[in-house]
């Protein structure tokens, strides 16, 4: 799953490589990216002209330089081993004394920037998967903005916290849906028989503000790379195997 995803995100980057990417984080994205950096070393895919990064959201609060920081986690996963520009990489800052302002900044940058022409999401747990920490019940006209994680997710991100669910911030920083909508392009991993629920409420399932990722029906242009088990629900595919 990470390999073909990362295939794909390195065909865009070939055929448009001033395009502006967005990236999500997580255990789903840790075989991407590694095969991103393999894509860079071995089969030469180069990154310097890309025109700017975005990462879909951050702890809050949150240092930059906390190894559960998705800052540290880009930069020791992906950024420290291609040839990006340093200085066109946007992460949500969570440390800062004045959320709001960050996150109105962070949607003028993508605005300054063209918008994002792929933008890469994982997709959270059931009974209700997010996207981002678009937790149940964000509105679909949600912009980038301080929000409160719910137990579920706190508890789904305890183990990178040593599975102790009291280190798991609270809070976090977030691209909103609408913004995540207006990327051009998006492109979904989901892996695991545990993400299986998830996919059929995200991609089958009625569109509701109680499944916040059930937004990407609405989408034109959305790829979903999915693992056997992560797709085992989904009547569609199993009509088209069927065909």
């Amino acid at each position: 799953m990470g390999r073909r995803a990362a295939k794909i995100t390195a065909s865009y980057i070939r055929n448009h490589p001033y395009a502006s990417l967005g990236f999500a984080t997580g255990g789903t994205m840790k075989t991407y990216f590694a095969e991103l950096v393999r894509e860079h070393k071995q089969y030469g895919l180069d990154l310097s002209a890309v025109r700017a990064t975005f990462n879909l959201d951050e702890y809050y609060p949150m240092k930059s330089d906390d190894i559960h920081s998705y800052h540290w986690e880009m930069y020791h996963c992906l950024f420290d081993h291609v040839n990006i520009d340093k200085r066109n990489i946007h992460i949500l800052d969570g440390s800062t004394d004045n959320p709001k302002v960050q996150c109105d900044e962070f949607e003028k940058e993508i605005k300054l920037h063209g918008g994002i022409d792929l933008q890469v999401l994982g997709i959270g747990r059931p009974p209700y998967p997010h996207i981002g920490f678009n937790e149940r019940g964000s509105s679909f006209d949600s912009p980038t903005r301080l929000v409160e994680l719910t137990e579920e997710t706190r508890k789904a991100n305890a183990r990178f916290f040593d599975y102790k669910i009291d280190k798991v911030p609270t809070h976090a920083l977030t691209m909103g849906l609408a913004t995540i909508m207006e990327a051009q392009n998006i492109l979904v991993l989901a892996c695991g028989q545990i993400k299986a629920d998830s996919a059929r409420l995200a991609f089958e399932d009625p569109i509701t503000e109680e499944v916040p990722a059930s937004i990407l029906q609405m989408h034109p242009n959305v790829t979903v790379v999915a693992d056997k088990d992560a797709a085992s629900k989904l009547e569609m595919l199993s009509l088209a195997l069927l065909h």
